[in-house]
């Protein structure tokens, strides 16, 4: 694959995100954005924030309603848009591995028969035939569901158990665009998962030299305080909707920014998420990528993100950190 400029990257994976969504989205009709990420995984909001973006940036609108999986409620949405396409949230999460979101998305299929859903890009695993069985049912009985997923994997598994229309779409946070470039603190940054997702428990100790970090802690605090000032600005509307979307806005751009901080410290980095592959590239990062349990990142860039030269496919942990290092000697990030 010849190689290409992250911003050129970045431009033609925006264009596909286009091709895809441009048929379930209008400029006069409201849509509604289901299971906001209140997590603090900055990848999913990364996520939240490229699915606003898009809206915003090729349609100059906002959703019409928004809610997490927890405050959800059917009546609200049908008052505030009685038409219009339900979009749910993208990410990693369509299986069994948090099957919370899946219990979700089922719910909605079967509160909505009618209206057309549309899932914002995913990655597919399944460990229980009973639970796929399961979820191909309330899909099958749905007929108007759109499942657009992140990999040629994905896709391929999508095709044969589910009965529903399957696209092929890059990851949403890639609307966010490029991220200008930050001062670094010092030469190479481990981020490593410690959730459910981890490939394995790599042998830290011969790499004490580096900070090896993940990006799942936060100040509660300061989200509850900028989820306070976003539904402040939204007072004087009296739009009870708008006022929880700002809200939530609020609270994904704080997650977002801590990530971009944290990550912006590595002249190099080296990592198994793929979110800190993505922002990586938007920020113009050299980053060695390892993968997860189930292969999803260095199937996203099979598909879409793996023609730079900034993200090397590293063999394991020593050899990430091997050739980390030596882009941080010269120079790092562009």
């Amino acid at each position: 694959m010849t190689s290409q400029s992250n911003l050129v990257l970045i431009a033609k994976l925006q264009d596909m995100i286009h091709d895809c969504l441009k048929d379930y989205v209008s400029k006069d009709e409201p849509v509604a954005i289901l299971d906001f990420p209140d997590i603090r995984n900055c990848g999913d909001s990364a996520i939240w924030l490229g699915e606003m973006a898009y809206l915003k940036d090729r349609y100059g609108k906002r959703p019409a309603y928004v809610s997490r999986v927890d405050d959800f409620s059917p009546d609200d949405l049908e008052r505030v848009m009685p038409t219009g396409p339900i979009f749910i949230h993208g990410g990693g999460n369509f299986g069994d591995i948090w099957p919370a979101h899946q219990d979700f998305r089922e719910r909605v299929l079967e509160r909505f028969p009618n209206r057309q859903v549309i899932q914002f890009p995913q990655s597919i695993h399944y460990k229980s035939q009973a639970r796929l069985d399961e979820s191909a049912r309330i899909i099958g009985r749905h007929k108007n569901f759109v499942l657009l997923v992140r990999d040629e994997e994905s896709k391929e598994f999508a095709e044969k158990h589910f009965d529903c229309v399957v696209r092929l779409c890059p990851d949403m946070a890639f609307s966010i665009g490029a991220l200008p470039p930050a001062a670094s603190e010092f030469p190479v940054l481990g981020m490593l998962r410690t959730d459910l997702e981890k490939a394995g428990d790599a042998d830290l100790s011969a790499f004490s030299d580096i900070p090896i970090e993940d990006w799942t802690t936060e100040s509660a605090k300061r989200v509850r305080l900028s989820k306070a000032l976003g539904a402040a600005g939204a007072l004087l509307a009296l739009k009870p909707a708008e006022t929880r979307l700002r809200k939530l806005d609020a609270a994904a751009h704080n997650r977002f920014q801590r990530g971009i901080r944290q990550i912006s410290r590595g002249r190099a980095i080296v990592t198994d998420r793929l979110h800190v592959h993505i922002c990586s590239l938007l920020l113009g990062r050299p980053h060695a990528v390892l993968d997860n349990s189930y292969g999803k990142i260095r199937r996203f860039m099979a598909a879409f993100s793996g023609g730079t030269d900034l993200s090397y496919k590293a063999e394991s942990l020593a050899d990430g950190i091997a050739w980390a290092r030596q882009q941080a000697s010269r120079g790092g990030a562009q």
